[in-house]
């Protein structure tokens, strides 16, 4: 009989927005559809235990002409040197519309597995379900588009049971600017949070709703720090010393992340791993180690934990999909961690810092 994987609780996925438009899309999840990188079967085989399920509205895109093909990704596009400049954002109506069917598949998915899956409110939600090998997905927004600015739709999307936003995704909206996809760039790519913005951050935090740092820029990262009485948390980047992308975090933010009692989810995405930002999935494991290393000498061992951003980006072929996180748990015990330090890494980090946030 083989041994349980190690749970691994993660700081981001794009399941939702990669399931929205597909039809049967519970069934597709729980059944497995061979299809991308995240799904009930694949998520038992390899320690998925739950994590950040983001809600994402894709950008307004231009109408191409028959026959021509998609343009490349923003990554892409970034890794070979190009200027990556931000789309605009969604119409709000258009943004609400699509987060309330993405919030709405992940409930379907929680009735389709016949309680497989629990939607997590709370950080004793998730060690719960993480005793019962009940899969606990908690709701995410990444970019807050369909928000309105008397905060109305935020209130009906907590009693859903949103716990954690991101303010932008690498686009503008009413509340602040992301940071765009280049390689080599620093993060401070413009201005920070609008005033609505700066509301918004005090708002999550009299609800105790959790500030995702990781698509704003430098600025932005300060006008959180300045206004948040929270830890400070970046829920899938990587550290800008090792890679120099716009997303990733430099020492100095870092340092604010460890004197706030946050963390960083390391971020699978070789654009943000590699030093030479490439997009190859060829990429070692050993890179994912490198940041995870840096983080833990930066931030102390309580406060780095995984962000994995399936569905969302290109990961290492090592990993491939969420069945392959055993060969991540086995690099980092390749490079002497403890069993101890692997399951701060794997989940009691994140659930010591959504205690924290949430309580």
């Amino acid at each position: 009989m083989t041994s349980r994987p190690v749970p691994v609780f993660d700081g981001h996925n794009d399941v939702l927005l990669r399931l929205y438009r597909k039809d049967d899309a519970a069934k597709a999840f729980m059944q497995g559809d061979g299809k991308g990188q995240l799904d009930f079967p694949r998520a038992k085989e390899g320690g998925f235990a739950g994590g950040m399920f983001a809600i994402f509205v894709p950008s307004p895109q231009r109408q191409r002409a028959p026959n021509e093909p998609p343009p490349p990704s923003d990554d892409a596009r970034a890794a070979a040197g190009e200027k990556v400049e931000t789309p605009p954002p969604p119409d709000i109506n258009d943004a609400l519309q699509a987060t309330l069917k993405m919030a709405s598949l992940l409930f379907a998915i929680e009735r389709e597995s016949e309680g497989k899956v629990r939607v997590c409110r709370t950080a004793e939600d998730i060690q719960a379900c993480i005793d019962s090998d009940v899969l606990a997905p908690v709701l995410h927004i990444e970019g807050a588009e369909a928000i309105d600015e008397n905060f109305n739709a935020l209130d009906v999307l907590y009693q859903a049971g949103l716990r954690s936003i991101g303010p932008v995704w690498s686009r503008s909206n009413i509340f602040g600017h992301g940071v765009p996809f280049n390689f080599p760039s620093s993060p401070d790519t413009g201005p920070g949070l609008t005033d609505v913005g700066k509301e918004l951050i005090r708002v999550c935090n009299r609800m105790k709703i959790m500030v995702d740092l990781s698509h704003l820029n430098e600025k932005g990262f300060w006008d959180v720090a300045a206004i948040s009485d929270a830890p400070l948390v970046a829920t899938h980047s990587n550290v800008h010393a090792i890679c120099e992308h716009s997303r990733n975090l430099t020492d100095k933010q870092l340092a604010a992340i460890k004197e706030t009692d946050g963390m960083v989810g390391v971020n699978y995405a070789v654009t943000f791993l590699r030093p030479d930002g490439k997009r190859d999935d060829d990429t070692p494991l050993s890179q994912v180690v490198d940041h995870i290393d840096y983080l833990i000498r930066h931030l102390g061992e309580d406060r780095v934990g995984l962000g994995s951003d399936f569905d969302g980006a290109a990961i290492p072929k090592q990993i491939g999909t969420a069945a392959g996180l055993p060969n991540l748990v086995a690099e980092m015990r390749a490079r002497q961690y403890g069993e101890a330090l692997i399951e701060k890494i794997c989940f009691r980090n994140w659930l010591r810092v959504l205690k924290k946030t949430w309580s």
